[in-house]
C-alpha cells in the first residue's frame, strides 16, 4: 500500500518560476468524503486516484494509470466543477516541489506542495513561501471543486514579485 505524506503551503511571490512551462492537469471527483476518487488527465496520460482516511499529513494512496479516453469520459461524471491548473516541478534544496498554478473559478490560487518520506521529515522552505494549510480543509482539491477560491474566502493575498 502507498502512504501520502505531504505538506501544502500557499505562494507568496513568483520567486520559484523557472523556465519550466509546467504540465496542465484537469481533474474532478467520482466520489468524495472519507474516501475520493479522482480521475485526472495530464497531457495524453489519464489517471484514476483512490485517497483513504488519514490525518492532514499522512493518508493511503492508490494510483492506477488509465487510458486517457477513460480518463475523459470518467471526468463527464465527475461531482462538482472540474479542477484546471498547471502544475510546475520546481527543485529546491534537494527536494522536488509541485506548485500548482489554478485556472477558471481558482484563477490566481498558487499552491506548492512537497511530498515526505516519513511524517517528521526536515524540509527547508524557500522564500516564496507563505502560510501553511496542509490542515485547512479549504486548500484541498477536491474542496476547490466546491467551493472555489474566486468565491474569496482566501485572507492571505499573494505578493507580485518576480
Amino acid at each position: 500500500m502507498r502512504i501520502e505524506i505531504e505538506r501544502k503551503f500557499l505562494v507568496r511571490h513568483d520567486g520559484w518560476r523557472k523556465l519550466d512551462p509546467g504540465q496542465r492537469y484537469h481533474q474532478g471527483y467520482l466520489c468524495k468524503g472519507e474516501v475520493t476518487v479522482r480521475v485526472r488527465r495530464v497531457g495524453s496520460r489519464g489517471f484514476l486516484t483512490i485517497k483513504g482516511v488519514g490525518n492532514c499529513r499522512v493518508r493511503p494512496e492508490f494510483e492506477y494509470e488509465i487510458p486517457v479516453d477513460e480518463a475523459e469520459a470518467l471526468l463527464k461524471l465527475c461531482h462538482g466543477r472540474l479542477i484546471e491548473k498547471v502544475r510546475h516541478q520546481v527543485l529546491h534544496a534537494g527536494m522536488v516541489w509541485h506548485v500548482d498554478e489554478f485556472a477558471g473559478e481558482n484563477s490566481g490560487l498558487v499552491l506548492a506542495e512537497i511530498e515526505l518520506c516519513h511524517p517528521q521529515q526536515a524540509v527547508v522552505l524557500p522564500d516564496w513561501i507563505g502560510e501553511e494549510v496542509t490542515s485547512d480543509e479549504r486548500y484541498r482539491n477536491s474542496r476547490l471543486a466546491d467551493v472555489p477560491w474566486a468565491n474569496g474566502w482566501v485572507t492571505q493575498p499573494r505578493e507580485d514579485r518576480t
